[in-house]
């Protein structure tokens, strides 16, 4: 499955604050369905492309929807390091292993 969305940029606070970006409800459907059997602990297994960045990550499943962890790697490299909560940024996702 190949998808691409526009989501919010979400802070989690914690003893380490974690980047995430949020797909939209109905695309989290689509997903979910669509990884049914290839997830693992409710995590699915993704290639994104954030702009001209490719990385590999799993999605975790937050109420009802999936987040993207955005690592300070993948930020830095895909030129992002000024971005902040609430900011939206487009993305393409391929569930792995299909």
């Amino acid at each position: 499955m190949d998808l691409t969305f526009t989501g919010t940029v979400v802070e989690w606070r914690g003893p380490a604050p974690y980047w995430f970006l949020a797909v939209p409800e109905d695309d989290s459907d689509d997903i979910k369905e669509a990884a049914r059997g290839l997830e693992y602990w409710g995590q699915v297994a993704v290639e994104m492309r954030i702009g001209d960045t490719d990385f590999t990550t799993a999605l975790f499943p937050k109420d009802g929807r999936y987040l993207v962890p955005l690592k300070v790697a993948v930020r830095r490299q895909a030129g992002l390091e000024g971005i902040e909560p609430g900011q939206e940024l487009t993305a393409s996702l391929r569930i792995a292993g299909r």
